[in-house]
């Protein structure tokens, strides 16, 4: 008997230890499913659908990552300063009428992520023709110039929090502010449970936080079984709805 309880002991020590490593630095997750909406400003910018009000161990959805997604380490607290990633891109050709966009990617120093493969990420997202510039309205083009149309950022949770105010944030809840589309390396790493793929969920915020930069509003799941509207607050709720990355799928 002894021996069998020591094994167990050992079993969910091993477990513990190996969630902690996931999300180590990660806020601590608290279920919160009462939470409300946050309000809507700046044309539209909202609590984003990573602002979950269904709160998830740190380690436990990067589990569902992709198989060629690597684990990514979570630092509560970053220096609050950030590396605009160097380097241009030229909008792609999207027809006659396109507007076209630019956007700065900035990543705050010392996050764990390869930051050219972020900067092609987010713009590999937005230049998809079930992105905002489908049908010929947009393409987007990337710039490390001092101004641009668009700046998406990622920041660790502390700072994510303190940029998105008046938004509460949680640290673990992408949000818009202005021009800014403000990604927390909390939900980067992590997703939410109802996100099989780490890379669809990566998609969706991008699209999502980028939509209320471009005027967008939040809208509701329009039945069961039907693709999410990529402006429906999805870390929230999914469900009866499936996961959906693009405005246009």
């Amino acid at each position: 008997m002894a021996t069998g309880f020591l094994a167990l002991l050992c079993l969910l020590g091993g477990w513990s230890a190996t969630r902690a490593l996931v999300g180590q630095d990660a806020p601590t997750a608290a279920a919160d499913g009462s939470r409300a909406q946050g309000s809507q400003q700046h044309g539209g910018s909202a609590t984003d659908p990573s602002r979950s009000t269904s709160r998830t161990a740190p380690g436990a959805p990067a589990a569902m990552a992709t198989a060629s997604a690597a684990v990514m380490h979570v630092t509560k607290h970053g220096p609050g300063t950030f590396t605009v990633v160097p380097g241009s891109q030229a909008a792609p050709d999207n027809g006659p009428d396109a507007k076209r966009m630019t956007v700065r990617v900035e990543v705050e120093k010392g996050t764990d992520v390869d930051l050219q493969a972020f900067a092609r990420q987010v713009m590999t997202t937005l230049n998809d023709p079930r992105s905002w510039g489908h049908g010929g309205t947009r393409t987007f083009a990337r710039t490390d110039a001092k101004t641009a149309d668009i700046r998406v950022v990622l920041a660790s949770p502390d700072t994510s929090e303190d940029m998105c105010e008046p938004l509460e944030t949680r640290g673990k809840e992408s949000c818009s502010i202005g021009n800014k589309a403000i990604l927390t390396t909390y939900r980067w790493a992590n997703a939410t449970e109802e996100f099989a793929s780490l890379e669809v969920y990566r998609e969706y915020v991008v699209n999502h936080e980028v939509g209320h930069v471009l005027g967008h509003h939040h809208q509701q799941c329009p039945g069961k079984g039907r693709l999410a509207p990529v402006m429906q607050q999805q870390t929230i709720k999914v469900a009866p709805c499936r996961p959906n990355g693009w405005p246009f799928p």
